[in-house]
């Protein structure tokens, strides 16, 4: 992330416009000073600023959606001999209210004679990659290039975070309901029918009884069960990069969800190079930006350690060998590409086959998931059922 971002801070601020009419938001800036400026060229009086707290402050960073609204726009008007400035107008016309106040904010900066790439630093949001592309296109004179770029990056990103998302997701999804509809059950529907099967004289079974336990438990109970799930939420909200790293680590080690995990990051990583080489940027420099994309320890150090070796003057297909968090064939083709002169090329191949690896295991891990989730919702909802109808039957039976 640029400097410019780091610093900022994230304000809960309230205001009144002209009229008198008061409006509240939240708006990153980097002191109450710049605030209060910030909030003047909108024609807003700022009336109270409260620092929001690092982990309730929402992410100083510009949406992947509208960053690739943003390089689409750039790449296509460019392209056709539109001014950067008239350009950026264009652009922001088509993102969200706050990407449109960044973009605004980096036309006036380039309209003043700022570089691109530093307005983009300016006013943060922006991660090393995208600036550093931004940069180097603009020492090349290929900015609307460097866009297209770009935007394939960041449509192959989404795709790709989307099918993983899904896959963390859904099973979430569905054994919520399933404990939904089973606390329902447990709740409000068991304990009626066992007062019915108590009222026959029937003697109930262990399994009964404990559901019937249960379910009283949760009953009468219920404000201090609420306040524990209250407390782990906000454990969970306060600890939530803990515990997203600690789920990433649980993730990678499953056999199935492990491989996809690692075709998701090498494609992200190889999307980033492609931008990045077709910009013009070297070869070392672009590993020591694009290894920061990754999260997968492994493949991020080995690739830090190539990034190392390039710049003491290794070559870099006598090297890249040795990165065996990639797949063989992997390397092998970058091995080829280099000593053909082709790695640019090779780079934006890799991106596009391993995203369609992904879209192809994350399309077979459903396939599996559906049916055991489907399994496991019959047995925890099933189990609570026979649990009551097994006694109800055999009592009704007994009556007669």
């Amino acid at each position: 992330m640029s400097q410019a971002a780091a610093k900022s801070t994230q304000f809960f601020y309230i205001a009144v416009n002209a009229a008198g009419a008061k409006k509240m938001g939240l708006r990153a800036a980097a002191s109450e000073a710049d605030l209060l400026g910030e909030l003047n060229n909108d024609r807003l009086l700022l009336l109270h600023a409260y620092p929001m707290p690092g982990w309730i402050a929402a992410r100083n960073t510009i949406p992947v959606k509208d960053q690739l609204a943003l390089n689409e726009q750039l790449a296509s008007l460019l392209n056709r001999g539109v001014p950067l400035t008239d350009a950026l107008d264009v652009a922001a016309s088509l993102v969200s209210t706050a990407t449109k106040q960044r973009i605004e904010k980096m036309r006036s900066a380039v309209a003043s004679g700022a570089s691109f790439a530093d307005a983009c630093a300016q006013v943060g949001g922006f991660d090393d990659v995208t600036i550093t592309v931004y940069r180097a296109a603009e020492k090349s004179g290929d900015l609307a290039i460097a866009a297209e770029g770009l935007a394939t990056s960041f449509r192959r990103r989404m795709a790709v975070a989307g099918k993983v998302g899904t896959l963390l997701v859904y099973p979430v999804m569905v054994l919520s309901i399933g404990v939904i509809v089973g606390t329902i059950m447990l709740v409000f529907v068991i304990p009626q029918i066992g007062s019915a099967i108590k009222s026959f004289g029937a003697e109930l079974p262990w399994y009964t009884a404990a559901v019937l336990w249960l379910g009283d438990a949760l009953r009468n109970h219920w404000l201090p069960i609420v306040s524990v799930i209250v407390a782990l939420a906000i454990l969970l909200i306060v600890g939530r990069r803990q515990v997203a790293a600690g789920v990433s680590a649980l993730v990678r080690k499953l056999p199935l969800f492990g491989p996809l995990v690692l075709a998701s990051e090498s494609a992200r990583f190889f999307a980033v190079m492609a931008a990045m080489t077709r910009s013009g940027v070297t070869i070392a420099d672009a590993l020591s930006v694009a290894s920061g994309v990754v999260s997968h320890p492994r493949l991020r150090e080995q690739l830090h350690t190539l990034q190392v070796r390039l710049v003491e003057g290794g070559v870099f297909s006598n090297i890249i060998d040795r990165v065996e968090a990639l797949p063989m064939a992997t390397r092998r083709l970058l091995i080829a590409a280099d000593r053909a002169g082709d790695l640019e090329s090779a780079f934006g191949g890799l991106s596009e086959d391993l995203s369609a690896e992904v879209n192809k295991q994350s399309d077979r891990l459903l396939a599996i998931l559906e049916p055991l989730l489907i399994v496991v919702i019959f047995v925890l909802v099933g189990g609570l059922i026979a649990s009551i109808m097994i006694p109800l039957l055999t009592a009704t039976s007994s009556f007669r």
